[in-house]
């Protein structure tokens, strides 16, 4: 993994790869030591695991609207209730206690702090919200011997409140930016002295897409071909909603380096999904096919926050269907950010469409880059087609629910080429996050694939550790595995 320039890497891992090459190792040892400051963790997300999703006064947000509509989840299902932690979070503090963390990744519920968005609405339930979350951001409760539990937290992984999206149609407007700074604002204020990593926003690539040009995520935007919506244009929206997320992290950073940075001492970012695309062949078309498909990918949005302009190859075939930066905007821009979060899933390779004819897929259209997005070459797959998930069924043994050695095995070798990047090229990677702690409601998959190192009956919601925990918690005490960072 490269990382840009002067920037911190924060390398957070979901075990969901559909397709990446494993290579078997069965022990890993490194000379040198961890950095006393390297982040080990684990990771959740507010919708996925929280529930009480009308508790103490808290507000719709986009996803409890989504999910209570017929045909949108896989198995029916909602996170009404997911794992509970709201409820059950000193439980799941021992469990992390228990592995051994010295870093939990969590996101904040808009809709918790902002019941409504009347200005002051955080009086509302403020104060019940700051007292259930004392206990992830006051590390003195949290710490192992010797070891606090830093918080890394999020301020919208996915979920935004209704009301945005009935008021004004959501990220289509420009509006909604200056009500994330102010929704910043009031965290920065609330929990900036506890708080030293904060990210903005989780996966915006992925919000965008899939709910603006697919429409599988809610508002459900979408137009044909990419997709078969009541309302949308998937030509144009995914756009027009990209540049206002860019804009709306430019405002909470912006408010965070002015007024909170240099007294409360900590770092902001953001966190991206981010693909490799490999070229399907050695031409010079498929080559650049596979540049214009990163372009259209995350350097959309990674661009303007570090250069203040989009990529070239978006500006060549968008046109005036880009969006366009003010010289006021410019100029927040320039606040950037501190580090960029990778949560990587796969790759794929990536076809030229452009200059030769390509039969309709993923990415062979104008507005994402002439790039056709495969996962096989001449019938086979660029890496193990692996499902890190845990499947279950009325007939599942132990052995299967709890015995998820490929999970380990993932886990190993990721580590393995993580610590060959930064010894070999000098990666200044910070971090690295398992997702996730539990099992969780995993979006449109509902509860069908469960990805937790602790496994949740729920029925009961009893949680049990599988056996990818005791690796993780081994890993991290026995330190087997020693990253090098790119200053040693």
């Amino acid at each position: 993994m490269e990382t840009v320039s002067a920037f911190h890497a924060f390398l957070i891992i979901e075990i969901m790869c559909f397709s990446i090459h494993i290579v078997s190792c069965n022990h890993i040892s490194l000379k040198g030591n961890s950095p006393s400051n390297f982040l080990f963790g684990t990771a959740s997300s507010s919708y996925q695991f929280e529930g009480a999703f009308l508790n103490d006064g808290k507000g719709l947000n986009n996803w409890d609207v989504f999910t209570h509509k017929p045909g949108t989840i896989l198995d029916g299902t909602n996170g009404d209730t997911a794992v509970d932690q709201y409820h059950l979070y000193q439980e799941d503090l021992g469990l992390m206690n228990n592995i051994g963390v010295n870093s939990y990744r969590l996101s904040i519920s808009w809709a918790r702090i902002l019941p409504t968005l009347l200005k002051g609405g955080q009086e509302t339930c403020g104060s019940m919200f700051i007292h259930k979350y004392d206990m992830y951001f006051l590390p003195q409760h949290i710490s192992c011997p010797g070891v606090g539990i830093q918080p890394f937290v999020t301020l919208t992984h996915y979920d935004i409140p209704q009301e945005l999206e009935d008021r004004y149609g959501a990220w289509l407007s420009s509006l909604l930016q200056e009500d994330f700074r102010y929704y910043a604002n009031i965290c920065f204020k609330f929990f900036g002295d506890r708080v030293k990593y904060w990210s903005t926003f989780n996966e915006p690539n992925v919000v965008v897409i899939r709910g603006y040009r697919s429409g599988i995520y809610p508002p459900s935007h979408c137009s044909l071909p990419f997709g078969n919506c009541t309302s949308g244009d998937s030509e144009r929206e995914p756009f027009i909603a990209a540049h206002n997320i860019i804009l709306s992290h430019a405002a909470a950073v912006n408010i965070y380096r002015t007024k909170y940075q240099k007294k409360q001492g900590g770092s902001i970012g953001m966190v991206m999904n981010a693909v490799w695309y490999e070229p399907i062949s050695n031409s010079l078309e498929d080559r650049l096919a596979a540049e214009r498909a990163q372009s259209f990918y995350i350097n959309w949005f990674l661009d303007p926050i570090l250069h203040g302009r989009y990529p070239a190859e978006m500006h060549e075939l968008l046109g005036a269907d880009l969006p366009v930066f003010s010289k006021f905007d410019l100029e927040m821009l320039k606040n950037g950010l501190d580090f960029i979060g990778i949560n990587h899933y796969t790759s794929f390779y990536s076809k030229d469409c452009m200059f030769s004819p390509c039969e309709p897929g993923p990415g062979a259209s104008r507005t994402e880059g002439y790039a056709l997005r495969t996962a096989q070459k001449d019938g086979v797959y660029i890496g193990e087609p692996v499902w890190y998930g845990v499947e279950e069924n009325p007939n599942s043994t132990n052995e299967e629910l709890f015995h998820d050695v490929k999970r380990v095995e993932y886990l190993r070798s990721y580590l393995q080429a993580l610590a060959d990047t930064m010894r070999t090229k000098a990666a200044d990677v910070r971090g690295y996050f398992v997702w996730s702690l539990l099992d969780d409601f995993e979006w449109t998959s509902g509860y069908t694939v469960k990805f937790g190192l602790h496994h949740v009956d729920y029925g009961t919601l009893k949680r049990t550790p599988r056996l990818s925990a005791s690796w993780y918690r081994q890993f991290i005490a026995n330190n087997t595995l020693q990253i090098l960072s790119a200053q040693e």
